[in-house]
């Protein structure tokens, strides 16, 4: 997919909520659903493709930083960082928010913790995390890689790939199905909305599941 695509495909999601996005990856039986991660503070949306981190546990022989990485990160990407499920020291905090808040940058998925919310709730910079935590992870952990893959709840994430997050938690489509997944997800919306409609217009719920064949609607016929 091109980058003109991508853009527009971005702008695409932004209409459609991570349990529409999560039902069309169970079509194409894709994973994606990133389980636990859950809104911390900010905006309560994200929408952009992943711009990867990966912390290790510090290397006392060969010391590296914290995290010097926001300069790199460009406006509308998404930090994504895997520091391996921990929620003993915090790999985000205030002064990388209101950077990456200043920068433009759609906002932070954390395998981890972040800290320092108030400032982050201060100018509305989106953070979704396993949760917050003071404790910091200067000489605790250290950047091992940057703009590589990274495995959050079982989900393989790539530099590139489409995040979308919201009160409900955050999905990842990768980048060589944006298209097919975020056009179904939209398909999907319309008949669940024409249900609603058909419903509130004094349709029995069942009569108009049947009718618009709700049933079904994530099972893939070529699958």
């Amino acid at each position: 997919m091109k980058d003109g695509e991508i853009e527009q495909y971005i702008e695409k999601a932004k209409g459609l909520s991570t349990p529409e996005i999560s039902d069309a990856l169970d079509y194409f039986s894709l994973p994606g659903s990133l389980l636990g991660i859950k809104h911390i503070a900010g905006k309560q949306t994200i929408v952009g493709t992943a711009w990867t981190v990966r912390y290790v546990t510090v290397d006392k022989d060969n010391m590296g930083t914290v995290g010097d990485f926001i300069d790199d990160v460009k406006p509308t990407e998404v930090v994504v960082i895997d520091n391996s499920a921990r929620k003993d020291c915090t790999v985000w905090g205030g002064i990388l928010s209101q950077l990456a808040n200043q920068k433009g940058i759609a906002g932070t998925v954390i395998n981890g913790a972040c800290r320092d919310t108030a400032e982050a709730n201060g100018v509305g910079y989106p953070l979704y995390a396993l949760g917050n935590y003071m404790r910091t992870g200067k000489d605790r952990v250290q950047v091992a890689a940057v703009c590589e893959p990274v495995a959050i709840s079982g989900v393989l994430i790539k530099q590139g790939d489409l995040i979308i997050a919201d009160i409900d938690g955050v999905v990842v489509v990768s980048k060589s199905h944006i298209k097919e997944v975020i056009d179904r997800a939209h398909t999907m919306q319309e008949i669940e909305n024409t249900i609603l409609q058909d419903a509130l217009a004094g349709m029995t719920i069942s009569e108009a599941r049947k009718k618009h064949n709700y049933h079904s609607l994530q099972r893939n016929p070529n699958k």
